[in-house]
């Protein structure tokens, strides 16, 4: 009989390199005879199962073995799936809840008002009837977020930082941003042909909500210009630039690279649709409104890609390979030793264990002075010796 059961969630958007975390635990669970459960849908697994419900319980919560994960590592995505939910602030409860006494707040954003639940001790009492001894949780910031909430509650957590955007505190790594820009870097120089066939500006927007991570290191690895949503630039200066450099090409092209929260001055980022769990609305696409701006005021032709979604889609590469593997076997060594709240990362370009960053503080962002040329808008080049491979510390 198993002599301890460990509980693994992945939240929010998915990236590749997930699966290869869960495989990691549940063959190290296997060696040392632990269970391993699967806790479907992130979040939702624990606000949303209800274990006097057979079919409820089929649906969320599974038995992780060997077996079951042996070829997950091959794919992208998540094998337990994903959603992004709050258990603190449910907007709706499933019918079950309904009518249970649970601490409620308010808020009120543009005259609407907005009533919220906090579903923790739900979540808790899950914890507990499933008998978990450990949770690990794998995410970004805000599936994160609520990993150290439960620790503070006295919940034994382990958490895995993951997300394209790399934008998770105490680390200078998070599963899923090789992979994106590698998968930016080969769109962009495929569009090459297409681009220069037609002599136009190519403009790419990539995610990046509060952080340009993503853009920043697609144009470090493309040789091109980007913008991020740390720097509001100037937009003739910046027209000025993209035309110097299509007229400087032997091909008359040129391309630029955006997060998608970029700014610049007397512009800002539109969004749309209802916002999520954490508060969150869709963001217009920023490019778009570049190549607008650019065409009225030059008459030049612009091509506008938007490389979001393409960028999480698909199987990891050999760096998102290596780093998951690892921040799965660290995770479980932190178990075996009995630790809680902490997170796997990478510091100085080593592997180490920190604490789960603390939410107030919000996501990293981009040190605009060493990491960004503002006047080239372009990533800064410069003064490289001694920082770790992924350039940046935690």
């Amino acid at each position: 009989m198993a002599s301890k059961r460990i509980g693994i969630l992945t939240g929010g958007g998915d990236v590749p390199g997930l699966n290869m975390v869960i495989k990691s635990v549940v063959y190290r669970g296997a060696e040392h005879e632990w269970e391993v459960v699967g806790i479907r849908r992130g979040w939702e697994g624990l606000t949303h199962v209800n274990l006097d419900d057979s079919a409820s319980s089929a649906r969320y919560i599974m038995q992780l073995t060997t077996e079951t994960t042996r070829t997950i590592d091959r794919s992208g995505g998540t094998f337990l799936h994903s959603s992004r939910t709050n258990p603190q602030k449910m907007k709706t409860l499933p019918d079950f809840l309904k009518g249970m006494v649970f601490p409620t707040s308010q808020s009120t954003k543009g005259g609407a008002t907005t009533i919220t639940t906090d579903v923790t001790s739900h979540v808790i009492a899950n914890v507990e009837r499933l008998k978990l001894d450990y949770l690990i949780a794998i995410g970004g910031d805000d599936t994160l977020s609520y990993a150290a909430k439960l620790h503070e509650l006295g919940v034994k957590v382990i958490a895995v930082p993951k997300t394209m955007d790399n934008d998770v505190r105490n680390t200078e790594y998070c599963i899923g941003f090789s992979t994106a820009i590698t998968r930016a870097m080969n769109a962009i120089q495929r569009q090459r042909t297409t681009v220069g066939s037609h002599e136009r500006i190519g403009l790419f927007r990539v995610f990046g909500r509060n952080s340009g991570y993503t853009a920043l290191y697609t144009a470090y690895v493309t040789a091109i210009r980007c913008a991020i949503p740390e720097y509001k630039f100037n937009l003739g200066k910046l027209i000025d630039l993209l035309l110097r450099d299509k007229r400087e090409n032997a091909s008359n092209y040129c391309l630029f690279v955006m997060s998608e929260s970029s700014e610049w001055e007397g512009y800002r980022s539109r969004e749309y649709g209802k916002a999520d769990a954490y508060g969150h609305r869709k963001k217009a696409n920023v490019a778009q409104d570049l190549s607008d701006e650019i065409e009225k005021r030059t008459g030049e032709e612009t091509n506008v890609s938007d490389l979001t979604y393409e960028l999480r889609s698909g199987e990891p590469d050999v760096t998102d390979r290596l780093v998951s593997t690892t921040f799965g076997n660290i995770a479980f060594d932190a178990v075996l030793e009995g630790k809680s709240g902490l997170m796997t990362a990478i510091v100085d370009g080593s592997y180490a264990l920190v604490e789960i960053p603390d939410p107030k503080l919000g996501p990293r962002t981009v040190d605009v002075d060493t990491m960004y040329d503002k006047e080239r808008m372009r990533p800064n080049y410069k003064n490289k010796i001694g920082l770790p491979i992924f350039l940046t510390r935690a």
